[in-house]
């Protein structure tokens, strides 16, 4: 255990100019917290002027300049790209005479997927890391911090600094032992079942499915899915938050952590969804199409991420933010935290009656949703 009056923790501009083999040791084995996707969106524009999100770093390091642990954190003028919903917070902020934005995200950007969001097993340091992002706030005038989709392991750091927490649902489908696909349906319910192999039928009807791995993929195949990844990003959110360039910079630097499932027809890609893993789970990101086919979107995104993960062995699929669709389809309501720091005392506690509303609220409803899984009863 290092003494944190020996650890030095200042702010830096951008993950690029960190060292990667150092960064990964910290940040664990999750792909999205990894020095290769961070600094890809860095790269690629996808984060940085214009964005909303200024890549800055709280790092730690020892009298020799080491890297003890980091936040990876973002000072950002907007509340896009994140999954966890605070307009409401920042109307408010702003119609009492004050300025929200900027504000800190401590986050993988663009990612609503558990990791890890303090580097480090150190509890000293990691609590030093928390109170100099407070501090920082303090210091620069900035309304707030706010830490999303924290893993598991890590959310006592943030209810021990007296950060708020917050809580959400998504859909996680689990391994039970199935051994393969066949096995996962044989504990369905008879009828869920048979929706899931008719939905299979006629997916497929019309398209050839296949996963692409590796060396396999191509800039090609990047080509086709950045047409995909515009038309959904076009449609849900406004604009696309990820360059053409970003995919490209993954391939190169991740492309044995990426699973790129592509429907084809007449052997033209015209769905397509990207999916990465780790010694886990794996986590399906984006998804899109140029075609209107019945539940292509399922066998795309859920069915196919099934199978991958069963023979991978890999013990979860976490399918992104949002939809109930995902309960039929096998996937079970999970909880997700996040942790938030308020520099004004005032909308601190105001924020905080909020959050105790929702959160007996929440769970209320993934209480409901759980008696409403597939699976067979009793």
């Amino acid at each position: 255990m290092v003494s944190a009056e020996s650890v030095t923790i200042r702010t830096q501009d951008g993950v690029t100019a960190l060292d990667p083999a150092r960064w990964d040791a910290l940040a664990g084995d999750n792909p999205f917290t990894s020095y290769a996707f961070l600094s890809a969106l860095e790269q690629s524009g996808s984060v940085g002027e214009g964005s909303g999100w200024q890549s800055l770093p709280i790092i730690a390091e020892d009298a020799k300049g080491a890297l003890l642990g980091a936040l990876p954190s973002y000072l950002k003028g907007h509340s896009q790209g994140e999954y966890v919903f605070d307009h409401q917070w920042a109307d408010a902020w702003e119609r009492a005479g004050g300025r929200f934005y900027p504000k800190l995200q401590i986050a993988a950007p663009f990612t609503p997927v558990n990791g890890p969001r303090v580097f480090s097993d150190d509890p000293a340091i990691a609590l030093a890391l928390l109170r100099a992002a407070e501090t920082f706030c303090e210091q620069h005038g900035i309304s707030s911090a706010h830490a999303t989709f924290i893993a598991p392991r890590q959310r006592a750091l943030f209810e021990e600094a007296g950060w708020l927490m917050r809580r959400d649902i998504q859909y996680h489908w689990f391994d039970r032992d199935y051994g393969d696909f066949d096995g996962f349906l044989a504990a369905l319910s008879s009828r869920k079942r048979k929706n899931i192999r008719k939905e299979r039928a006629q997916a497929i009807d019309s398209v050839t499915i296949r996963r692409l791995q590796g060396a396999d993929i191509r800039e090609e195949h990047w080509d086709a899915f950045w047409l995909f990844y515009q038309d959904t990003g076009a449609r849900k959110w406004g604009s696309p938050y990820l360059t053409r360039e970003a995919f490209s910079l993954i391939g190169e630097t991740m492309a044995d952590r990426i699973v790129l499932v592509l429907a084809e027809e007449d052997g033209r890609p015209v769905a397509g969804a990207l999916n990465l893993f780790d010694s886990e789970a794996l986590y399906g990101r984006y998804w899109g199409a140029l075609v209107d086919r019945p539940f292509l979107h399922f066998e795309v995104c859920y069915y196919q991420a099934i199978e991958e993960a069963l023979e991978r062995c890999l013990g979860r699929v976490e399918a992104g933010a949002q939809g109930q669709h995902k309960l039929l389809r096998g996937y079970e309501p999970v909880e997700t935290v996040s942790a938030h720091w308020i520099s004004d005392d005032g909308f601190r506690e105001a924020v905080a009656q909020f959050l105790a509303a929702e959160r007996e609220a929440v769970a209320h409803e993934r209480d409901a949703l759980a008696r409403h899984t597939p699976f067979k009863k009793g």
